[in-house]
């Protein structure tokens, strides 16, 4: 059950580095699994995400990048927030070979965070404006478990656009040449996480990029029309009860995904 009232039990902490602070909310103990949430923060079902890491037996850090956290997702706040990060500098919604600047701060974190917590490295969960950054995180050697969650950025506005990963070709070479499973989550007719970004991700990465794309309701006959689903891990998660539905296949497999990296045998 979604709590009311998310992140009663987390520790707020500020985190500076290169120019750059941000709230942190800590919980848990165990291997750390870094969470950059999505638009428009870290809402109710972002902070249950997070409580199923710490379930799991991991310490999450949930890094709080934009919004007011706890408050619930609606459209009106999520256009807000988005017209705030396009002018941010922190932020590249257009760019597409270059990662946006706030991947530095999040590494400098994953350090910290792996220096507090041990363990073989990091994890690493992006979600939307924050789905591709786990890429870059692969620029450093911390982080050993990239979760990229229905990543958005760079908007895929035009073909070039709607292929790129928002690395350098470089960036994605050394990405590529340290052989780092990589797992991707998009649901199939979500615009604006197109399927030739996960191409893109599949020829660079090879068998080093793992994905689950769950077919949205426009691709499933009887359901019902004109629904767009986008946050996989979230918003648009199918109920626990229904254990078999794909996004909660998608979500197992992401737990376990964490926990093979993180906590080997």
């Amino acid at each position: 059950m979604i709590s009311t009232m998310p992140l009663t039990d987390y520790r707020i902490e500020p985190f500076s580095a290169d120019g750059i602070t941000h709230d942190v909310y800590h919980r848990g103990t165990g291997p750390c699994v870094l969470v950059a949430p999505e638009i428009p923060g870290i809402t109710p079902t972002v902070a249950h995400f997070a409580d199923r890491l710490v379930d799991r037996g991991f310490s999450v850090a949930i890094a709080s990048l934009f919004g007011t956290p706890g408050r619930p997702s609606s459209t009106r706040r999520a256009l807000g927030v988005i017209a705030k990060a396009c002018v941010s500098r922190e932020f590249h919604v257009l760019a597409t070979r270059d990662s946006s600047p706030v991947t530095a701060w999040l590494r400098a974190l994953a350090r910290d965070l792996h220096g507090r917590h041990g363990g073989p490295g990091v994890g690493f969960v992006g979600m939307c404006f924050t789905g591709g950054f786990g890429l870059a995180m692969l620029l450093d050697d911390t982080v050993v478990a990239p979760v990229l969650s229905q990543p958005s950025l760079p908007f895929g506005l035009g073909g070039a656009r709607k292929a790129s990963t928002g690395l350098s070709a470089d960036e994605l070479a050394t990405v590529a040449a340290k052989g780092c499973p990589v797992l991707g989550l998009r649901f199939t007719g979500d615009a604006l996480v197109p399927g030739e970004r996960f191409a893109t991700l599949k020829h660079a990465l090879g068998d080093n990029f793992v994905h689950e794309e769950i077919p949205s309701p426009s691709d499933t006959p009887g359901a019902e029309t004109g629904k767009q689903d986008h946050s996989v891990l979230t918003e648009h998660l199918a109920p626990d009860d229904q254990p078999d539905h794909p996004s909660q296949v998608a979500l197992a497999r992401t737990l376990d995904f964490l926990a093979e990296r993180l906590t080997p045998i």
